[in-house]
């Protein structure tokens, strides 16, 4: 297909390219801009880090799992455009310097890409903002000190000028990237077998790690239709391509657990690509956000050609690998309920930052007049699928709301799932971590301080 960005301030067209060239592997192979570099090629270390602008601003991206169609009528920045055209460094690169913020300089590109587009935006919560990049030598505190530095220098004037290219959509027999959703939906009907590819962020590493050939692809990023977040008087709606970026300042004002929790979803970069609709219509029975939806009782809209349905989000997954999803059926949205906030999220994983949960708990009890009137305990890493742990809520369900009760249903919850050991826990340790989150729950609901970044005497 055809694809037309602007790089560094300059026009590219590229044509009949392959859909599933990474930006990184074009960056280094066919332009020479080695600045950026391949650490560990999945979206974890941010060796690779760009910036990528268009009509909703700037974002940090991981080039090793970002295709070169998802940029299209885009600007790209690399580390080589970000200092001025008369060669003045951006501050970031000076800030680096005079701080001591490099050793080995492997990951360095990558941060001061990071530490750029975070100070283009004015976010000056560095070590989120820096959470996605990682140095074995240097240590992070010049590095931050670095970002600190930073904070209050001007943006340079030809950063604050980017703009779109204007690119036309050009599809070929088997690459789509269709501009709204009725598009798409008559496409992949015809096409049932073909990948969607939305923020890439898992596909991207069947390609960069597994070396598969997808197919027929449609890339998503042009479906405005399908993108962002709306509410009215009774739901939250968040289309399907709607990034966890976007998702987190969507339910902030109304579940500020969720919101806490997507924050340790991947890194910037990560949350800027992934689409909730991805995280879930991947099934996977550790993807974070299913938990949370199940137990604000969402439902999941979904859509084949002309036809759409609708069905509770815990009925979508079946087992594990297997959702009920018809071939050439496509989520296009999900809509949480209002309701007063009783949601609490717990993921537990070895890092605080960008891991993968091996027990993630999202609960949500409704206590009217001292006893349990509705009870919703969600799990991902407990079974083959996100779970709720229904005979752990009928033990709650119109009882006292206290330790007793509550010791009764973490006891309870042992019927509910059959836990597997792997690399991140040991199936007795996810039982008892589980059970745990429950009593969390009720002393987080007491006001006693449950943080795990707190230390109670």
């Amino acid at each position: 297909m055809d694809i037309t960005f602007s790089l560094n301030g300059q026009p590219v067209l590229l044509n009949d390219v392959s859909a599933t060239t990474t930006v990184l592997d074009w960056l280094r192979e066919e332009r020479h801009l080695t600045g950026t570099k391949e650490g560990c090629n999945e979206g974890d270390c941010g060796a690779c880090t760009v910036m990528v602008t268009d009509a909703a601003g700037s974002r940090a991206l991981n080039g090793c799992i970002l295709f070169l169609p998802q940029i299209n009528g885009k600007h790209l920045t690399t580390v080589e455009g970000l200092a001025s055209p008369d060669g003045t460094l951006h501050p970031a690169q000076t800030a680096m310097v005079d701080h001591h913020g490099s050793q080995c300089g492997f990951c360095t590109p990558g941060f001061v890409v990071s530490m750029a587009t975070a100070h283009l935006n004015g976010a000056t919560d560095h070590d989120v903002q820096l959470a996605g990049n990682l140095c074995r030598c240097t240590g992070y505190a010049p590095i931050i000190r670095a970002a600190e530095d930073l904070a209050d220098k001007p943006v340079p004037d030809h950063l604050r000028s980017l703009r779109r290219s204007d690119a036309a959509v050009v599809n070929t027999a088997d690459t789509v990237q269709p501009t709204n959703s009725d598009e798409l939906a008559k496409w992949y009907a015809a096409h049932p077998d073909a990948t969607l590819v939305a923020g890439a962020t898992d596909v991207g590493l069947w390609v960069t790690k597994q070396f598969r050939e997808l197919g027929p692809v449609a890339f998503l990023n042009r479906c405005e239709d399908l993108q962002g977040a709306s509410e009215d008087d009774r739901t939250i709606r968040l289309g399907a391509m709607t990034t966890l970026t976007e998702v987190e300042r969507a339910v902030a004002p109304h579940f500020p657990s969720l919101a806490k929790m997507i924050r340790r979803y991947g890194s910037v970069q990560v949350r800027n690509a992934a689409t909730i609709g991805g995280n879930i219509a991947n099934g996977s029975p550790i993807g974070d956000s299913p938990p949370a939806l199940i137990a604000l009782n969402a439902t999941l809209h979904l859509r084949r050609g002309d036809t759409r349905r609708s069905l509770p989000l815990e009925d979508f997954f079946i087992a594990y690998g297997k959702q009920d999803r018809a071939p050439g059926e496509f989520v296009e949205a999900i809509t949480i309920p209002k309701q007063d906030d009783t949601l609490r999220c717990y993921k537990l994983s070895k890092r605080f930052d960008q891991d993968i949960s091996a027990v993630c708990g999202c609960l949500s009890i409704v206590v009217e007049g001292g006893k349990v009137t509705s009870a919703r305990l969600a799990y991902g890493g407990m079974a083959g699928t996100p779970k709720r742990a229904n005979n752990a809520e009928n033990a709650l369900i119109g009882q006292e709301f206290d330790e007793t009760t509550v010791r009764k249903a973490m006891q309870a919850m042992t019927a509910d799932f059959e836990p597997m050991s792997d690399m991140r826990a040991s199936a007795s340790y996810r039982m008892q971590t589980a059970q745990n989150m429950l009593m969390r729950y009720l002393h987080d609901m007491e006001g006693t301080a449950v943080d795990v970044q707190q230390v109670q005497p």
